[in-house]
């Protein structure tokens, strides 16, 4: 269960700079702000921020797409505690280096996925948490080296629905590895989870783990691998959207408690 910790009575100054000056002041008015990078528009604002404030209502999605460079967005990011990667539109297939696929793609979002390269190097770099959504768990195995599923019923033709159909997500099953994160979370190696995605990891990321498939094989969900977990911030990536599901399903509401457990705990960083 997610406890908020509480502010520390005698703050210290942990040094002069500007950026962790602006965060400890979000933090002192009560409010815990994570970066995302396209919360509004395309997608559902509101979904993302009620799961999460379900948890704590104190939580603040701080859309970063309308900045208007990367290193604007970095800046911004840096007075938030995490990163959230949401869902979207296909990540261009030069990113992976397979522009032949670019056909059995949407129509890229080259700001977005300049924003979203450059987010997710500096969050690394600061040890800040991540949650990859869908597409977001799609731009993170990009971002450190893997490729991309351009097109499941034309590459893998799964009888598994993994498409919304007529507008509408499926559902299937999904089954979690033990001693995995997202098991560890979620408290349950099987379930079911929706779907509304026509890519996926293709070849995952030497850094990563597959954490979760579907019964087709497909990477649900993947997390730092254990040569990599040593120092390594909290990140976990899902295919599916939580917070479009049930909150009773284990595999929804237990993502965001712990997510936001671990922005609360790099919060307190910036609050001593």
């Amino acid at each position: 269960m997610y406890t908020r910790p509480r502010k520390s009575g005698a703050e210290q100054v942990c040094n002069a700079d500007p950026d962790t000056d602006r965060h400890r002041q979000y933090l002192q008015d009560g409010i815990m702000k994570i970066a995302a990078s396209r919360a509004s528009g395309s997608e559902n604002y509101a979904s993302y921020q009620r799961w999460l404030r379900t948890v704590d209502p104190d939580v603040d999605v701080v859309d970063l797409y309308p900045c208007a460079t990367p290193d604007e967005a970095v800046a911004l990011m840096k007075e938030c505690s995490g990163l959230l990667l949401t869902g979207g539109p296909d990540v261009n297939p030069a990113r992976y280096g397979q522009s032949e696929k670019a056909a059995l793609c949407e129509p890229p979002d080259e700001h977005r996925d300049a924003l979203e390269l450059a987010l997710i190097e500096a969050a690394t770099e600061a040890n800040m948490p991540v949650l990859g959504i869908c597409r977001g768990a799609q731009i993170l195995n990009v971002a450190f080296g893997g490729t991309l599923i351009a097109d499941i019923p034309t590459v893998v033709g799964t009888e598994i629905e993994h498409r919304q159909v007529d507008g509408v997500d499926s559902h299937h099953a999904v089954h979690a590895e033990p001693g995995s994160l997202i098991k560890r979370i979620c408290r349950a190696l099987d379930g079911t989870i929706n779907s509304a995605h026509h890519q996926s990891v293709e070849r995952l990321a030497t850094i990563f783990a597959p954490s979760a498939t579907s019964p087709d094989g497909v990477i649900e969900a993947f997390e730092w691998g254990d040569a990599a977990m040593g120092g390594k911030p909290f990140l976990l990536a899902v295919q599916w959207h939580p917070e479009r599901m049930e909150y009773g399903n284990p595999f929804s509401l237990p993502i965001a408690q712990h997510f936001v457990s671990e922005v609360a705990a790099y919060s307190q960083l910036f609050a001593q």
